[in-house]
């Protein structure tokens, strides 16, 4: 069975699934929230609402309708739980590290980026380096605990994004595990239980603008726990679609790869949506070259192929935020989504970075407002 029919299989043993559970149901204390918003996949296309994203969009004769540009900007619930490295992350006005002012503003600076064009946000619930790029990462930022269960914090910050995405008509890409900090859970079964507990946490609030990014980069090899490595990493895939079939939520479920790798073959059979980065790729034409071959890959069915991190057009002073010879257009140009990933580099001040802790969320810099300039020119958006 090709995937497409899989997925739509899933799809609707989901609803069944919710339709049973509904009906069943004795002395419900409340009818589940109204969402506004609902992401589907239908062959190499997201559709928001029954539609396709960017409805009838070509741009220099490259189709766009059905694309989900999206943005790095994993640390919207950020927290520092250790008090030996939590002072790093002080904002420059007040001296100190805030994590409900950090999201307070994320959500404030969400219209603007839509308006441009941004369809799609990638959170973590374990974040990503707030330096750009670790070797080390003292600081503990999971929210995640050693059991695999979900600290209460953490999912109340995220809650109030998914929520403000869902107004806005957006998607929230949601990573689970990151290297470095996947250490903090016991096991290879809390692992699962995390998996497991973080469907469960979305079922239970019924989104439908949610898709799921077990891991950011399984072929790391930073990863210390075993069932998050590349060679099994299909497993957590698969267990997540299990669960949220069990728990009528039809949730698209991937992973990520390194920069400039390959999906595997074992990912590219049994995930909704596939995932590649574009970090460390200096040649657009091998960004163009990564798609086709994913595309040729026998364990490929169509389904959409999303780049959700890269940082080289504004890293390689010869790509720039141009309308062509950069990793945006080329993956727009063989029919693939980009992710743009902005950090601070050494020497910048606040207004720079995504990803740098403390963020300014705003599109306060110069190569800020060189992406979501190119984004809304390619998408069409009037900003």
């Amino acid at each position: 069975m090709d995937a497409q029919r899989c997925w739509t299989c899933r799809a609707a043993l989901a609803a069944s699934v919710f339709l049973l559970v509904v009906a069943g149901a004795v002395g419900a204390a409340a009818e589940p929230p109204s969402r506004r918003t609902a992401v589907t996949i239908v062959g190499e296309a997201f559709h928001i609402n029954g539609r396709p994203t960017y409805a009838g969009r070509t741009w220099r004769g490259c189709k766009i309708e059905g694309l989900l540009m999206n943005a790095r900007l994993v640390q919207g619930i950020f927290d520092d739980l250790n008090p030996e490295t939590v002072g790093r992350w002080a904002y420059p006005d007040t001296g100190r590290w805030d994590a409900e002012r950090n999201t307070d503003e994320f959500l404030a600076a969400m219209p603007s980026w839509r308006r441009h064009g941004l369809l799609c946000a990638v959170v973590n619930l374990q974040g990503g380096s707030p330096e750009g790029y670790s070797r080390h990462q003292p600081w503990h930022n999971s929210a995640i605990a050693a059991d695999g269960s979900l600290r209460p914090d953490y999912m109340a910050r995220l809650a109030r994004i998914i929520d403000r995405a869902d107004e806005l008509g957006m998607v929230i890409m949601l990573g689970v595990f990151y290297f470095g900090q996947d250490q903090r859970l016991d096991d290879d079964d809390a692992v699962r239980r995390a998996v497991v507990n973080t469907v469960d946490w979305i079922a239970d609030r019924h989104y439908t603008n949610v898709l799921l990014e077990i891991a950011n980069e399984c072929d790391n090899g930073g990863y210390e726990r075993e069932a998050i490595k590349a060679p099994r990493v299909h497993e957590l895939i698969e267990l997540a679609q299990q669960r949220a079939a069990e728990r009528g939520c039809p949730l698209p479920v991937s992973v990520s790869y390194n920069g400039g790798s390959i999906p595997r073959a074992n990912v590219v059979r049994v995930a909704d949506y596939i995932l590649m980065h574009g970090n460390g790729v200096s040649d657009p034409n091998r960004m163009g070259e990564m798609v086709r071959t994913v595309r040729a890959m026998a364990e490929y069915s169509p389904k959409p192929i999303v780049n959700n991190e890269d940082d080289r057009p504004w890293l390689d002073a010869h790509q720039g935020w141009g309308d062509e010879g950069n990793n945006f257009v080329a993956c727009v140009e063989n029919y693939a989504s980009w992710g743009y990933f902005d950090f601070r580099q050494a020497g910048e001040g606040f207004d720079e970075g995504y990803q740098s802790v403390p963020v300014n969320w705003q599109i306060s810099s110069v190569r800020k407002r060189g992406f979501f300039e190119l984004l809304a020119r390619i998408t069409g958006a009037r900003p």
